[in-house]
């Protein structure tokens, strides 16, 4: 009797029969009589780096008028470590005023989104994006996403020169072999015309990590330092910790199975922070990446996709019966990464004992250690626009064209203009000013360390505000701090439109995550969790749910009293939290509403 054949998810039949991600993308794009594409397109074209949306503020007016929605694509770059030149980051600007609705945003995978792109310019956005030598190949999609790493360019030993090195290698390696993104987005040479000259083959080419299904669903890669967790390595599917002795980098703890993404109605989804799972030293990294990957891509639930990241797999098997799958692997991903079988030490070995000690931002000006200088510049959730007395695509203009040759992204969706002379400062400086733009001295710590996804009106995942929210949640926020003394506090607060957790607010301090809408008023409901921290190995409880935004202040504020009363010496707020634990903040709460 021949085996029953694994029941797949509708998307898992879609990719296999896709021939390499093609499907009928070329002639949906050409077809002038609708400005949107099919659902099964739009699920292909993730891989290509873009989604298609619509415009939720439209949606009511539009259907009084009779019409449909207001579709448009957003447009994601991938960047791997976030490095990007002056030449590139106006190119983005130039594309998004032309092609777009004029804004840029730094994304919280040190990446550039480029949203309101209508069906008709879609192919021009992403051709000229690779013309400025960026792309947006595999930025989305079920297979390897950004590669991130630490951006802050300190020279001083090495370290972080090596980091970057690292993750352009991993990003090539992991990128997937298929030619359709070339065919599709990318002119011949020859003839100057868009691809498509041949046709596509009848069958996807061979990839040896990927296979004709990649992967059950989306995994995520980042390298960190144990004294500089700016990036949430545990976040990660795949967390890369370089372990240091002095300036040396011996090699890697290799975290597993971290995810922010959650169903709140499905109990068996939940958020997770990855697994230590061992340690392998850096001429070693690229076979056990591709054997993670390859467990993943063979053992991940592909018949349901709110199951289907691989930290729900780790959870199923165990860390120890897993690490066992990703020896078994080896020999396999020796062969890809073209090394001798066994090269890889047997067994894996348990973790080094190094973990994340600390977390730099860093924002405002620094040594480079090689004579020059960097500046951290905080841009609020990271959207690059002209708006009142913030003028800041007009300030990155004028920057970018001739005082600052290359810049960094950061996991916070800010920015930093690298390789500034000594002598530069005060001009860069002025011209900061003169735009309006603020420095990291000129805000608060409440907003330093905030940061929020999109959502409304273009993601159609989002449940609540986010992005528009956020600001005016801050103000509330630090004027209560700055009454109650603790305005210098540092602690992560961090907001997304619904539980899938873009903005990674379930390891911060204070995470609130869209839950509901309130009936005609529209005001948003959210979920209070608190207990993460700026470390980023911790995760955050639920405090309250269902919180009005208006009643977000009045819920937190008890807790900032307590906090204030009864911390211990040098303890941050989301660890007091932790520590005292929800339950007991709750009845405190209780007591003082009383």
């Amino acid at each position: 009797m021949s085996e029953v054949e694994p029941k797949k998810s509708k998307i898992e039949v879609l990719k296999e029969q896709s021939i390499g991600l093609r499907g009928s993308i070329v002639e949906e794009l050409a077809d002038p009589a609708t400005d949107q594409v099919a659902d099964g397109t739009t699920k292909l074209l993730k891989f290509h780096g873009t989604y298609q949306q619509d415009d939720r503020d439209l949606r009511k007016s539009r259907r009084k008028e009779g019409l449909g929605k207001a579709y448009s694509f957003m447009v994601r770059n991938r960047i791997p470590g976030g490095k990007i030149t002056a030449a590139q980051i106006l190119g983005e600007l130039d594309i998004a005023d032309e092609l777009g609705n004029g804004t840029m945003r730094i994304t919280t995978r040190q990446s550039i989104q480029l949203h309101g792109v209508v069906k008709g310019n879609l192919w021009d956005v992403i051709h000229r994006i690779n013309e400025i030598k960026l792309s947006t190949k595999s930025a989305c999609g079920d297979v390897t996403r950004n590669v991130c790493c630490c951006p802050a360019p300190l020279r001083h030993n090495g370290l972080r020169d090596q980091l970057q090195d690292l993750a352009d290698k991993i990003a090539v390696h992991v990128q997937p072999t298929t030619k359709a993104y070339h065919e599709i987005w990318v002119k011949d040479p020859d003839t100057g015309e868009k691809e498509q000259v041949v046709g596509p083959p009848e069958e996807a080419e061979p990839d040896p990590i990927y296979g004709k299904t990649y992967l059950p669903r989306k995994f995520k890669i980042a390298l960190a330092l144990c004294d500089d967790n700016c990036i949430d390595i545990y976040d990660n599917d795949l967390g890369l910790l370089g372990v240091t002795e002095g300036d040396n980098l011996i090699g890697f703890n290799i975290l597993a199975g971290g995810g922010m993404g959650t169903t709140p109605s499905k109990k068996q989804c939940f958020p997770a922070l990855a697994k230590r799972l061992t340690f392998v030293e850096t001429e070693h990294l690229l076979p056990i990446i591709t054997a993670i990957i390859l467990v993943q891509r063979d053992f991940g639930n592909r018949a349901d996709r709110s199951q289907a990241r691989m930290k729900y797999l780790i959870n199923n098997l165990g860390v120890p019966a897993f690490r066992q799958k990703v020896e078994e692997y080896l020999p396999q991903a020796e062969a890809i990464c073209g090394i001798a079988e066994g090269t890889v030490p047997r067994p894996l070995p348990e973790p080094h004992a190094a973990d994340v000690s600390g977390h730099n931002d860093h924002m405002g000006w620094h040594e480079q250690g090689d004579g020059k200088w960097f500046l951290g510049l905080p841009i609020e959730n990271g959207r690059v626009k002209d708006e009142g007395p913030l003028q800041l695509k007009a300030c990155f203009r004028e920057l970018f064209s001739g005082h600052i040759s290359n810049a960094r992204l950061t996991m916070q969706q800010n920015i930093i203009l690298c390789d500034i002379e000594p002598d530069q400062r005060g001009q860069i400086e002025t011209i900061l000013a003169k735009h309006g733009v603020v420095r990291i001295e000129q805000i608060s710590n409440a907003r330093r360390f905030a940061f929020a996804c999109p959502a409304l009106p273009t993601c159609g995942l989002a449940v609540t505000e986010s992005e528009r929210a956020l600001p005016g949640v801050i103000d509330e926020i630090e004027a209560e701090l700055e009454s109650l003394g603790l305005a210098d506090e540092q602690f992560t607060i961090r907001m997304t439109g619904c539980p899938n957790g873009c903005a990674r607010p379930y390891n911060a301090d204070i995470g609130l995550v869209g839950r509901s809408v309130i009936g005609k008023t529209g005001e948003g409901r959210y979920t209070v969790f608190l207990g993460g921290n700026l470390l980023g190995n911790q995760m955050a409880e639920i405090y309250k749910d269902q919180v009005p935004r208006t009643e977000l202040l009045a819920t937190l504020r008890p807790t900032f009293i307590h906090f204030k009363e009864n911390r211990e010496p040098g303890e941050s707020f989301g660890n007091f939290c932790h520590r005292v634990g929800v339950e007991a903040l709750g009845q405190i709460a209780e007591a003082v509403a009383e």
